[in-house]
């Protein structure tokens, strides 16, 4: 049996479709309209910002959020709900409870309790003569508590104007001193009162002199001798003593002060019980000596002396002054070894006593010669 075989029918669709494919050329799609193009890049940006609207819907929901919350917060803190209507003040003695309510109601009036500068309102209390620290905080919903911690008072200043005043650690007036407060050891004098920064600086380094000087005095029972204490030139250090040695202060210098009071307070007391001891106005203690200043009219060191020696006693105060104005080999070497400015500073102090005990002499023998003349002249007669 026979296959039968169909072959199929060459057309022109099937002769250009083999001679395009033996051709290798590709069949290319028709050109686009213009008008069609546009509306395909629309329809693309449209849905290029409908897929950012979520997004963007996000961001104003959320800004929209934080207007209410801001304008809720406004309204809730100025409500009457959170007006300060209990403060609680603690910590005060000599700061006065109701100034402290005054300044914190001043200035929580306008913002309540919960808009209440904390910070600002502490600054503005610590200004309070008395105070040197507040703390404030929040007692929600109407109420704030104030703790005070009150300055120290460690010292009285008599001002150049007469009065006393006590200031604290950091050389701040506190203010008056009052009938009722218990007396300190000692005052102190030479304060600045200028206010400045420089001021009060040196008043801090003052401070800090005295209560070193009290430490000092009051370890080695001193104090009690001591009325006050002049500050005014930290290397020139002065003191004024107490009960009947109240007219006379002794020079301390810049360094070494306790040893130095102690030695100016015994040649005190040994010239005290000589006749020039009515006399003594100053006491100069030296690093190796100590110089006893008397007023007009006191008899000199010579003529104790001798008095002492025509009535058989010993001048033990001169003695003492005598021995303390010769120094030892090492004391020698050291004062040598000072600064030029304290050797001169010692100079000039004895050139100073020199002259004052010429001048005596020669007052008095100008008082003598005068007497003698009075004497001689004849009485007027009728």
């Amino acid at each position: 049996m026979r296959e039968q075989v169909i072959t199929p029918r060459a057309g022109r669709s099937a002769s250009a479709g083999s001679r395009g494919r033996s051709n290798g050329v590709a069949q290319r799609p028709a050109r686009r309209e213009r008008g069609g193009s546009g509306n395909a890049r629309s329809r693309g940006g449209l849905r290029k910002f409908l897929s950012y609207a979520p997004l963007i819907i996000k961001v104003l929901l959320a800004v929209a959020a934080g207007i209410l919350i801001f304008a809720g917060y406004r309204a809730a803190a100025s409500a009457s709900f959170f007006q300060a209507h209990s403060l609680d003040v603690s910590g005060v003695a000599r700061v006065s409870a109701e100034d402290v309510r005054a300044i914190v109601r001043r200035n929580v009036v306008q913002t309540g309790v919960w808009r209440a500068d904390l910070n600002m309102l502490s600054a503005e209390l610590e200004r309070l003569p008395w105070v040197r620290q507040a703390v404030v905080s929040r007692v929600l919903p109407d109420g704030l508590r104030v703790r005070v911690i009150e300055r120290v008072p460690r010292a009285v200043v008599r001002t150049s104007g007469g009065k006393f005043i006590w200031v604290d650690d950091d050389a701040v007036s506190l203010g008056a001193m009052s009938t009722t407060d218990q007396m300190p050891d000692f005052f102190i004098r030479g304060w600045d009162e200028s206010g400045t920064n420089e001021g009060r600086a040196e008043n801090r380094l003052r401070m800090q002199s005295y209560l070193a000087l009290a430490r000092d005095w009051s370890a080695a029972g001193l104090v009690h001798r001591i009325s006050e204490i002049n500050l005014g030139d930290l290397h020139d250090l002065r003191v004024q003593l107490a009960g009947d040695d109240s007219q006379i202060e002794v020079r301390l210098g810049e360094k070494d002060f306790t040893n130095r009071l102690r030695r100016a307070l015994k040649v005190l007391d040994e010239e005290r019980r000589t006749a020039r001891g009515p006399f003594i106005t100053y006491v100069m203690a030296l690093d190796t000596r100590t110089v006893i200043g008397t007023s007009a009219g006191a008899p000199s060191a010579t003529e104790v002396a001798s008095e002492d020696s025509t009535s058989g006693a010993t001048n033990t105060a001169t003695t003492n002054e005598r021995e303390t104005s010769v120094a030892p080999a090492a004391s020698r070497k050291k004062e040598s070894t000072d600064k030029p400015a304290n050797r001169k500073s010692e100079r000039q102090a004895d050139k100073r006593e020199a002259d004052k005990e010429r001048d005596k002499k020669r007052k008095s023998k100008d008082n003598a010669k005068d007497d003698a003349k009075s004497e001689t002249r004849p009485r007027r007669v009728g």
